[in-house]
C-alpha cells in the first residue's frame, strides 16, 4: 500500500496529521507533507486509510498494490 498526497489540493486542515502523525507532517505553511516514501508499514495502514477518509479536500489517495 502507498499514499499519494495531492499537495495542491491540501488546504491545511491538518486532520491527517492529527490522525496519523507518523505518516503526515506539516510544512511551514501548515500544509500536509508525507513523511514516508514508498510502501506504508502494515501497522500504519489503518491510520493511512482513516486519514484519507477524513480529508475534507480528498487530497489523500490510497494506492493498494
Amino acid at each position: 500500500m502507498k499514499i499519494n498526497l495531492n499537495s495542491y489540493a491540501c488546504q491545511g486542515h491538518a486532520r491527517c496529521h492529527a490522525l496519523a502523525p507518523e505518516l503526515f507532517g506539516l510544512n511551514d505553511e501548515d500544509l500536509a507533507v508525507l513523511l514516508i516514501d514508498g510502501d506504508i508499514p502494515a501497522e500504519l495502514e489503518e491510520n493511512a486509510r482513516l486519514a484519507a477518509q477524513r480529508c475534507p479536500e480528498c487530497a489523500i489517495e490510497i494506492i493498494e498494490e
